[in-house]
């Protein structure tokens, strides 16, 4: 078995020499990545990311930062750098910015936090990947921020240190969903669950969930499905030097995978033609019928029994309109009498005309796979 210390020399030699960085500071430089506003399908905020000479990732860099002793002014030269280019925002959005939370409250941290007084518009990123020591003391920082007009985001939630408690003891306004829990999502319904209770999560403490690293279309879909109100991810924008718009076809594929969305979750795709004939009428022909008023409005149903195949006149025990919610209407559906409960309900209009009857089998069924 090789000797661990020799191991961890062994990648210590291999990590790039990053002490010159803070000679020559331009070789630092930075990268804009869109977050989009999943409802509205525009750029929400972007995220500065840093980028370094060669071909190591960043991670690499700060990893040999910390390394030579030096990761909190490297650190501080990409808060820098980052919070100089706010004034070239686009308007309506933000930018995130990441931070250790273990460097928060070092001196060159600060210092080049209090290079920009007014924080608004900016997300303070804490990443997820060490141990908070002193959470109480992050606390206060954090509240600093807050003083100063920045919000605060999550990084990573659910790959690393932070969990449940760090969640509940900083209150972020925003709440990173990470790669990991993303990824191949559409697929799994593991994921989608766990997903779905950091978002169930994110509301309670009135925080907004970003999914990142969506790469492709099923993703994306899924988590329009979910109700996630911000994603961020190669397929919808990758990294470039400049505040980039939203390119116009991926700003109609999300306007796409949220209206699916939104259909998926409400009665209209469940509707069912149904014939009307006026209450007046002898014969109203073959079961199912709604029987109208005067003005369209429904007043009785005409259906056939299912043990018997005798046709029958019933109430129109519930009422839906196309843009209700599917599992809210399934669950009045069920509240009815025994002896309406599984009869149809009436879909009408905004003007309470008919436009369809919905079945409480179809109701169940799309309830079950939401």
């Amino acid at each position: 078995m090789a000797d661990p210390l020799a191991m961890t020399g062994m990648l210590t030699r291999r990590l790039p020499d990053c002490r010159p960085l803070l000679a020559d500071p331009d070789d630092l430089t930075l990268v804009f990545q869109p977050i989009v506003d999943l409802a509205r399908a525009r750029v929400a905020g972007y995220e500065a990311l840093s980028r370094f000479p060669g071909t190591a990732g960043p991670e690499v860099w700060f990893a040999a930062a910390a390394d030579a002793g030096i990761a909190a002014e490297l650190e501080a030269l990409a808060l820098h750098k980052a919070l100089a280019a706010i004034p070239d925002l686009p308007a309506d959005t933000f930018l995130t910015v990441n931070v250790g939370p273990h460097l928060l409250g070092t001196a060159p941290v600060q210092e080049a936090l209090a290079t920009r007084p007014d924080l608004h518009r900016v997300v303070v990123e804490l990443t997820e990947h060490a141990p908070v020591d002193d959470l109480g003391a992050l606390r206060l920082q954090v509240a600093a921020l807050r003083a100063r007009g920045a919000l605060v985001a999550l990084d990573d939630t659910g790959s690393g240190w932070s969990g449940l408690q760090q969640l509940a003891a900083l209150r972020p306004q925003l709440v990173k969903l990470d790669r990991s829990l993303v990824a191949g999502a559409d697929a799994d319904p593991v994921r989608m669950a766990l997903a779905e209770m950091v978002g169930e999560f994110a509301g309670r403490i009135d925080a907004w969930l970003l999914a990142e690293g969506i790469e492709t279309r099923s993703e994306l879909a899924a988590f329009c499905r979910l109700g996630v109100p911000l994603a961020q991810g190669w397929l919808l924008g990758r990294p470039t030097p400049g505040f980039a718009p939203l390119d116009p076809d991926v700003a109609a594929l999300v306007r796409g995978c949220a209206a699916r969305a939104r259909t998926a979750s409400t009665v209209a795709g469940l509707l069912r033609p149904v014939r009307q004939c006026e209450v007046t009428e002898a014969f109203p022909g073959v079961p199912p019928v709604v029987l109208v008023g005067p003005q369209g409005e429904p007043l009785a149903l005409r259906l056939t029994d299912p043990r018997t195949g005798q046709a029958h006149t019933a109430p129109v025990s519930l009422r839906a309109e196309p843009t209700d919610d599917v599992t809210a209407t399934l669950q009045r559906a069920l509240t009815r009498s025994p002896a309406q409960r599984f009869d149809p309900v009436v879909c009408t209009d905004a003007a309470g005309a008919v436009v369809g009857l919905l079945r409480v089998e179809d109701l169940a069924s799309a309830a079950a796979a939401r």
